[in-house]
């Protein structure tokens, strides 16, 4: 793969260069998400960066509390560097939560604002899945396949392609969700749906997935939970849309 990109006596790491390039594109699709759907701007912006913000830090300080021993006589590799030590799954959480209780304070409308905040979180994982592909520490099931690619001397499914595919595809189902008209929480759900479909599929074909006990993927079992709820509440919103369409028929 590639995992270093050399500029002259620079050797820059493509994962660290992928993740800044596309924080950024992150929340620039929200910003233009928000001001697409009429929502508080600024507001929806910050919300998305104290996200963004509570996540990194949460996620390093858990792992340094996990490995203190590693870190107690040298307290300064708290701070730096920075290329590794993250708890991903608390940190995720704490993202979330400090994202949501910064939306009740500003009492953003929430279906609108999960709707702004999709297209961000897409292209976030679309960026995560190609500094995947382009360091190289996944790599898919072995496959003689004309779109195969040669890791570790071996022909295998390129699975940060489709992973980056199901992001591609669920952008476009916001978007066409989106033309569909005004209804609150349905462009969120629609790409939800779409994504987790997705990544149901694709990993699938991954070989150092992580498993359970029992030898199940375990981002398949999120990704399968993360589908049939979207299309549970979708299922919801079209029968109130249902509602009020036959009500306004009969005014």
């Amino acid at each position: 793969m590639y995992p270093t990109l050399e500029i002259g006596p620079l050797v820059i790491p493509t994962a660290g260069l992928v993740y800044i390039v596309g924080l950024w594109l992150a929340l620039s699709a929200v910003e233009r998400a928000a001001a697409r759907l009429g929502l508080h701007v600024p507001a929806t912006y910050t919300l998305a960066v104290t996200g963004v913000a509570a996540g990194f830090v949460g996620a390093r300080l858990v792992f340094v509390a996990l490995h203190w021993t590693a870190y107690s006589d040298n307290l300064l590799g708290i701070v730096w560097p920075l290329t590794s030590g993250f708890h991903l799954e608390t940190g995720l959480l704490i993202g979330v939560a400090a994202a949501f209780f910064y939306g009740r304070l500003r009492e953003l409308p929430p279906a609108s604002t999960l709707d702004a905040v999709a297209p961000g979180l897409l292209v976030a994982l679309i960026a995560v899945s190609l500094a995947d592909f382009l360091a190289g520490p996944g790599y898919g099931e072995q496959a003689d396949l004309p779109w195969s690619i040669s890791l570790f001397g071996i022909r295998r499914h390129p699975v940060q392609i489709y992973e980056i595919a199901a992001g591609a595809a669920a952008l476009l189902s916001w978007q066409w969700a989106l033309r569909q008209g005004r209804l609150p929480g349905r462009p969120f759900l629609v790409s939800a749906a779409v994504y987790s479909a997705g990544r149901l599929l694709a990993d699938a074909y991954r070989a150092n997935a992580p498993l359970t006990g029992g030898g199940y993927h375990v981002l398949q079992i999120i990704s399968l939970a993360v589908l049939l709820i979207s299309l549970f509440f979708l299922a919801l919103l079209s029968g109130g849309e249902d509602d009020v369409l036959a009500q306004e028929a009969v005014e």
